[in-house]
């Protein structure tokens, strides 16, 4: 088992910066993979951003790259979520997820996830 806590959302107003946190415990396993999505009301969830725990690799949706970073902290087994120059089509519950055997093709995927954490809203106003 494996239990993810998210942290960080809350209200900004367009342009600004929130960090999101999504803090790990339970079974990790050193070859997983962390992913933070979103799911806006009457959409369905999408994938965001991803990092390997291992190595460091990461990856993005279009729509955030350049303005969303995702990193961690392994010896905190935490996983951050940078957002800056927010919009408010950015407006949705985040939520932290664990994928314990990641496939670089499927990464995005949120099928692939086995864990998920409770999820953080994230309003952003015009």
């Amino acid at each position: 088992q494996v239990q993810l806590v998210e942290s960080g959302g809350g209200l900004v107003q367009a342009g600004g910066s929130l960090r999101l946190s999504c803090a790990a415990s339970g079974r990790t396993v050193s070859s997983s993979a962390m992913g933070w999505f979103r799911q806006a009301p009457g959409k369905e969830r999408e994938f965001v951003a991803a990092i390997r725990w291992s190595g460091g690799s990461t990856y993005y949706a279009a729509s955030v790259k350049g303005r969303f970073t995702i990193s961690r902290d392994n010896a905190k087994n935490t996983v951050y979520l940078q957002m800056n120059s927010l919009k408010p089509e950015d407006t949705a519950v985040y939520y932290c997820a664990a994928d314990l055997n990641p496939l670089v093709n499927k990464i995005t995927n949120v099928y692939e996830y086995d864990y998920w954490g409770q999820g953080t809203q994230v309003t952003v106003s015009s």
